[in-house]
């Protein structure tokens, strides 16, 4: 029996292979400030959301809303340009329903990135962060339920982040002289800003720098058995003994200004996914 989540996906995959035929081998989630990495994309078709059955709708700032086919670096790709959050009013299944279109339509490895707070005091702003693991303090879990299309799959204790893959973005960015830190990237729901409380928490459990997305992409993709990669842009440093005020517009600009290291790294990441046998 095919389940609700199942013809969803399929709608969605029908409606993209009536304009766009490639099999991409990697998929890419550009989170804020980060969507103009598509420009770089020769663009084969493209899809606003709206036009894609059952997908959600962004909302938030700075997010393009667009579903982007083609070629990045020689290598077929599908990107999302713009994600939907859990804030959003969007459930679970609907923030991870892109994953699995993206995984139906031949990707094998996902490409994630955000701009998030940074607990860690050794970091600086507009600096990056690889995400070698992950905090999940949105209360959920990807799709654990009954009514998951993947049935009650068991999580391994191992982290969604492929160790190969994480490897490749650090040895990338020495050569090219790119700072890019490794570490936990911890997950709320949102969609206020942390208080000073919560960000002494964040570090004392481990966590180096906070966001409101990524997670329910990261476990949906290690359900699928896609090989995961997973960038933060660190939009501004906590500082809880003395804080300072930061709103949306301020993320997006330090994000849109580091996103010209990270384009760089992604793009010679791909290049080497592509090369690659497997």
């Amino acid at each position: 029996m095919v389940s609700e989540t199942e013809r969803q996906v399929a709608e969605a995959k029908a409606c993209v292979r009536q304009a766009w035929k490639g099999e991409p081998r990697v998929a890419m989630i550009l989170g804020s400030g980060l969507g103009n990495l598509a420009d770089q994309m020769e663009i084969e078709a493209a899809f606003d959301y709206q036009q894609l059955p059952h997908f959600p709708h962004s909302t938030a700032l700075a997010h393009r809303g667009r579903l982007v086919c083609g070629r990045l670096a020689g290598t077929p790709v599908v990107t999302m340009q713009g994600r939907c959050h859990l804030y959003e009013g969007y459930g679970w299944n609907q923030i991870a329903l892109p994953v699995r279109l993206m995984h139906a339509l031949g990707a094998s490895c996902l490409i994630v990135s955000n701009a998030s707070g940074g607990v860690n005091p050794a970091h600086r702003t507009g600096e990056l962060m690889v995400i070698s693991d992950h905090i999940n303090l949105m209360w959920e879990g990807a799709g654990m339920g009954s009514a998951s299309p993947l049935g009650r799959c068991r999580m391994t204790a191992a982290s969604p982040y492929d160790a190969r893959l994480l490897d490749l973005a650090l040895s990338t960015a020495r050569s090219h002289q790119v700072v890019l830190h490794r570490g936990t990237y911890v997950a709320v729901t949102g969609p206020s800003y942390e208080t000073r409380a919560e960000y002494r928490m964040f570090r004392y459990f481990g966590g180096d720098a906070v966001g409101m997305s990524t997670v329910p992409e990261a476990l949906t993709a290690q359900q699928l058995g896609m090989r995961t990669l997973g960038f933060s842009v660190l939009t501004n440093v906590a500082k809880p003994d003395a804080p300072v005020v930061v709103d949306a517009e301020d993320v997006v600009e330090v994000a849109g200004r580091a996103a010209e290291h990270l384009s760089q790294l992604v793009q010679v990441i791909v290049a080497r996914i592509g090369d690659s046998a497997d």
